[in-house]
């Protein structure tokens, strides 16, 4: 098994080449071969058609012109290692002997009075071997030229190679150097082939990866952080109780301490969960009645609690979940911790959306969770690509919000 796709594609080529160059060669050799035994039968074919037209014309048998060519009348005159393949009741057959003697021969029955007159052709045909003579002559140069073209194809299949692997090499190093921390970029992104399509791919995996990794961290360091506050008053004022009954204020807060909990693990969760979130268009003053509806139901309003001032319609573009989360932990936040008899202000004017109400001095102590979790909202608006700014003063505080608008 290689270790490298570059060497294996190599290992591939260069088999590939050689076996090609062996191939042809042999190709070559066995054409060379068959051609030379064809000639050498042909011209026998041709003899032995003279053979018999001078036999049948004069009635004897005539030796051919080319001393080559032999005509046996009886198979005792044959060379030896012919005699032996006609003893084996060989007809016609190509002989090579130890000492370097290529006979080709064949037997030929020759009309004659009474019965056929059997004679035997025989070629010597050692001299009309080229083919071997030509390797002797010329055979180094061959193998050189061979080796040559075999060394040359090796080279080209190497640089091919090297060529087509190199892209997906780099690939390979820039993920194995790419850092955690910025998002993923590799060189071959954009290209117009399939190791274009992998880096993007590989890149846009690792970014939603590193998102996935940053949110989860965020929300462990999140959990950490913003619910140490609120389970600090809890456990003190709980702590109190178990010596005397809590007053009014005391149950105050354990109340805020409970709903901001809420509110935050709310927040957390729908943050943890912002990235798979696709953005759409919706009506915000839609989600600001659901969420003052909501204040409604719980009851304890009097008639002048809220004070409104927004256009019929404001469209939009954000998810309606994350944006009603945001608006219930700000109107919520507005209401318990205005002060009493002063009227919720709810207005929209120039793309920002303003929810104020005036602080109770005398309730600092439950106003914590008014500026707690400041951060995750905020981060619950930029999810959406909101902007929130919160202005605090000593008897007035206020959420003011600008949405993404719609279009």
């Amino acid at each position: 098994m290689f270790k490298s796709i570059r060497h294996g594609l190599f290992a591939a080529l260069a088999g590939f080449t050689v076996l090609l160059c062996v191939g042809y060669t042999g190709l070559a050799l066995v054409i060379s071969y068959v051609t030379e035994d064809m000639l050498v039968d042909r011209l026998m074919a041709r003899e032995a058609a003279a053979v018999t037209a001078h036999l049948n014309r004069s009635g004897t048998l005539a030796q051919p012109a080319d001393a080559l060519l032999r005509v046996h009348g009886d198979a005792a005159t044959l060379p030896a290692p012919v005699r032996e393949q006609v003893a084996a009741g060989r007809r016609r057959a190509e002989v090579f002997t130890d000492t370097g003697q290529h006979y080709h021969f064949r037997t030929l029955d020759l009309p004659a009075p009474g019965r056929p007159r059997r004679v035997y052709l025989v070629a010597d045909a050692g001299p009309l071997l080229v083919v071997s003579k030509l390797f002797q002559e010329v055979g180094g140069f061959l193998v050189a030229v061979a080796v040559g073209l075999i060394g040359l194809a090796l080279l080209l299949a190497w640089l091919l190679a090297r060529r087509l692997v190199s892209p997906l090499l780099t690939l390979a190093h820039e993920v194995r150097d790419a850092s955690t921390g910025g998002p993923a970029r590799f060189s071959a992104q954009g290209r117009p082939d399939e190791i274009g399509y992998l880096a993007d791919r590989l890149a846009a995996a690792i970014d939603e990866l590193q998102a996935t990794l940053r949110r989860e961290s965020a929300f462990t360091r999140d959990v950490s952080h913003e619910l140490r506050t609120p389970l600090t008053v809890l456990r003190n004022t709980l702590g109190q109780a178990t010596a005397r009954p809590l007053d009014e204020q005391e149950r105050a807060q354990l109340q805020a301490g409970l709903a901001e909990m809420g509110n935050t693990i709310d927040v957390l969760f729908a943050l943890a969960r912002a990235g798979h979130v696709a953005l759409e268009a919706f009506d915000l003053r839609g989600c600001i009645e659901d969420s003052l509806l909501r204040l409604v139901a719980q009851g304890g309003r009097d008639d002048d609690w809220l004070a409104l001032d927004m256009p019929e319609r404001i469209d939009v573009a954000g998810h309606p979940t994350l944006a009603a989360l945001l608006l219930n932990n700000c109107l919520g936040n507005a209401l318990f911790h205005g002060a009493p008899g002063a009227p919720l202000r709810v207005s929209y004017d120039g793309g920002e959306l303003a929810i104020g109400n005036a602080v109770d001095p005398g309730r600092a102590g439950t106003t914590q969770g008014f500026h707690h979790g400041q951060n995750l909202l905020g981060r619950v608006a930029a999810a959406m690509g909101w902007q929130v700014r919160f202005e605090a003063g000593a008897t007035h505080y206020q959420v003011v919000i600008t949405p993404r608008l719609a279009g």
